[in-house]
Order: structure tokens, then sequence, then C-alpha cells
């Protein structure tokens, strides 16, 4: 195993609904260590950088309109196996499949408003990261 960092958005409707702090202390509490954070709102330019491979699908306009409508924070969380620990603590992408006590399991309702997002591998980290704080 190795030390990864990773990238780790708590989405509009996380930080609407106040979440931020529950989303820190969920991942603080498993042990990982937050480099970097910062709240912005993402324009339609950083949307498509961020989701290039969906650009061209169907449901893109409406997760356009989506990560556009308020702010989000975006982090960099690092430790041991970062990207595979991160994931599990967000659960699966529909809330309505994710475990009990992932974040998107207690605390999201729909798919297309699922709280977070985190890299998938060591290559969209690096890319996110990137992305988000150059």
């Amino acid at each position: 195993m190795a030390i990864e960092s990773t990238f780790i958005m708590v989405k509009p409707d996380g930080v609407a609904r106040g979440l931020v702090g529950e989303v820190i202390a969920r991942f603080e509490r498993k042990g990982l260590t937050l480099e970097k954070i910062r709240k912005l709102d993402i324009d339609e330019d950083l949307a498509r950088r961020h989701y290039e491979e969906h650009v061209e699908k169907p449901f893109f306009p409406e997760l356009l309109d989506f990560i556009t409508s308020g702010p989000v924070v975006a982090m960099e969380w690092s430790g041991e196996s970062a990207i595979m620990v991160c994931r599990d603590l967000m659960g699966a992408t529909d809330p309505k499949k994710a475990a009990p006590g992932t974040i998107r399991g207690d605390l999201g309702l729909i798919v297309t408003h699922n709280l977070v997002h985190g890299s998938d591998g060591l290559e969209s980290a690096s890319r996110e990261l990137e992305i988000f704080f150059g």
C-alpha cells in the first residue's frame, strides 16, 4: 500500500445543506489528512474540464446545471490508499444503493444530487487536483 492523494468535492447540494463539516469529519475520523481546501463557484468552462468524459453524454446538461448551481468545496486528501478509502466512505453513486454508514447512504437521496465527488483512480486524482489546485 502507498500514501496517495485524491480529490474530493462537496457538491452544491452538500454545501447548501450544511454538510461540509460532516464530510470533513468522516474523512478525518478515518485517519486521512486534509492537505488543501477551497470554496468556489464552478463556471461552465471549469465544469466542462472537470467532467470532460461526460460532455457528449445526454445527461451532461443536467449535470452542468447542477454543478454550477451553487458553491462547492474542493479538497485534497492524503493517506494510505486514500482513493479507495475515500470512495468507500462516500458509498455507491446512487444513494438508494449506498450502504448505511457511508456519506451517500446516510445523507443522500437521489443520484443526481449525491453530495460528493471523489476521484476514481490515480490518473483522475492527478488530473482533478491539477484542475482545482494547479
